[in-house]
Protein backbone atom coordinates (compact mmCIF):
# COMPACT_ATOMS: atom_id res chain seq x y z
CA UNK A 1 0.00 0.00 0.00
CA UNK A 2 1.16 3.18 -0.95
CA UNK A 3 1.39 6.10 1.62
CA UNK A 4 2.54 9.47 1.25
CA UNK A 5 3.81 11.95 4.15
CA UNK A 6 3.91 15.79 3.76
CA UNK A 7 5.90 17.62 5.97
CA UNK A 8 7.28 21.10 6.18
CA UNK A 9 4.67 23.38 5.86
CA UNK A 10 4.01 26.23 8.34
CA UNK A 11 3.46 30.39 8.97
CA UNK A 12 5.51 32.16 6.70
CA UNK A 13 6.39 35.94 6.14
CA UNK A 14 6.20 37.40 2.10
CA UNK A 15 9.33 36.71 0.37
CA UNK A 16 10.08 33.83 2.98
CA UNK A 17 10.82 30.49 2.18
CA UNK A 18 9.54 26.95 3.05
CA UNK A 19 10.96 23.52 2.10
CA UNK A 20 8.25 20.95 2.03
CA UNK A 21 8.74 17.00 1.70
CA UNK A 22 6.96 13.74 0.69
CA UNK A 23 8.47 11.01 1.59
CA UNK A 24 7.19 7.94 0.21
CA UNK A 25 6.58 3.77 1.87
CA UNK A 26 4.93 1.00 0.27
CA UNK A 27 6.56 1.83 -3.35
CA UNK A 28 9.90 3.28 -4.64
CA UNK A 29 9.37 6.64 -6.22
CA UNK A 30 11.84 6.24 -8.78
CA UNK A 31 10.43 4.85 -11.31
CA UNK A 32 6.95 7.24 -11.32
CA UNK A 33 6.14 10.95 -11.86
CA UNK A 34 5.22 12.73 -8.93
CA UNK A 35 3.36 15.86 -8.10
CA UNK A 36 2.53 18.77 -5.85
CA UNK A 37 -0.78 20.11 -5.65
CA UNK A 38 -2.51 22.37 -3.78
CA UNK A 39 -6.03 24.07 -2.35
CA UNK A 40 -6.86 26.99 -1.20
CA UNK A 41 -10.51 27.59 1.07
CA UNK A 42 -13.36 27.69 -1.53
CA UNK A 43 -10.95 26.61 -4.54
CA UNK A 44 -10.29 23.56 -6.77
CA UNK A 45 -7.45 21.35 -5.76
CA UNK A 46 -4.50 22.56 -8.31
CA UNK A 47 -1.32 21.12 -9.18
CA UNK A 48 1.36 23.12 -8.80
CA UNK A 49 4.68 21.23 -10.30
CA UNK A 50 5.30 17.81 -11.28
CA UNK A 51 8.78 16.15 -11.47
CA UNK A 52 8.46 12.99 -14.45
CA UNK A 53 10.80 9.44 -13.42
CA UNK A 54 13.77 11.10 -15.10
CA UNK A 55 13.60 13.99 -13.59
CA UNK A 56 11.68 16.53 -16.47
CA UNK A 57 9.76 19.40 -14.48
CA UNK A 58 6.45 20.79 -15.16
CA UNK A 59 5.25 24.30 -13.07
CA UNK A 60 1.93 26.05 -12.66
CA UNK A 61 2.40 29.63 -14.20
CA UNK A 62 2.05 31.45 -11.24
CA UNK A 63 5.08 29.87 -9.42
CA UNK A 64 7.74 29.55 -12.23
CA UNK A 65 11.18 30.68 -10.85
CA UNK A 66 9.97 30.72 -7.51
CA UNK A 67 9.46 27.16 -6.52
CA UNK A 68 11.49 23.78 -7.23
CA UNK A 69 10.30 20.42 -7.41
CA UNK A 70 13.15 18.00 -6.68
CA UNK A 71 13.39 14.06 -6.39
CA UNK A 72 15.59 12.09 -3.99
CA UNK A 73 15.42 8.58 -5.06
CA UNK A 74 17.73 7.42 -2.36
CA UNK A 75 15.36 8.73 -0.37
CA UNK A 76 12.04 7.95 -1.61
CA UNK A 77 11.43 11.62 -0.80
CA UNK A 78 10.12 14.04 -3.27
CA UNK A 79 11.00 17.91 -2.18
CA UNK A 80 8.77 21.43 -3.41
CA UNK A 81 11.17 24.43 -2.33
CA UNK A 82 9.46 27.38 -1.93
CA UNK A 83 11.08 30.81 -2.60
CA UNK A 84 9.68 34.58 -2.56
CA UNK A 85 6.46 33.17 -0.94
CA UNK A 86 3.59 35.07 -1.77
CA UNK A 87 -0.32 35.63 0.29
CA UNK A 88 -1.66 33.88 -2.68
CA UNK A 89 0.00 31.02 -2.06
CA UNK A 90 -1.42 30.11 0.85
CA UNK A 91 -3.02 26.57 0.66
CA UNK A 92 -2.99 23.43 1.80
CA UNK A 93 -0.22 21.59 -0.43
CA UNK A 94 -0.45 17.55 -1.32
CA UNK A 95 1.78 15.22 -2.88
CA UNK A 96 0.67 13.02 -5.53
CA UNK A 97 1.21 9.63 -7.54
CA UNK A 98 -0.55 7.79 -10.04
CA UNK A 99 0.55 4.28 -9.91
CA UNK A 100 -1.63 2.54 -12.91
CA UNK A 101 -4.00 4.40 -12.85
CA UNK A 102 -4.49 4.24 -9.08
CA UNK A 103 -4.05 8.11 -7.37
CA UNK A 104 -2.50 8.32 -3.87
CA UNK A 105 -2.86 12.11 -2.20
CA UNK A 106 -1.04 12.43 0.95
CA UNK A 107 -3.12 14.24 4.35
CA UNK A 108 -1.36 17.25 3.16
CA UNK A 109 0.91 19.91 5.26
CA UNK A 110 -0.64 23.98 5.40
CA UNK A 111 1.26 27.01 4.35
CA UNK A 112 0.34 30.46 5.51
CA UNK A 113 2.02 33.29 3.82
CA UNK A 114 1.08 36.58 6.80
CA UNK A 115 2.63 39.50 7.78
Amino acid sequence: QVQLVESGGGLVQPGGSLRLSCAASGIRLRWYPMAWYRQAPGKQRELVARVGSGGSTVYEDSVKGRFTISRDNAKNTVYLQMNSLEPEDTAAYYCYINVSGRASWGQGTQVTVSS
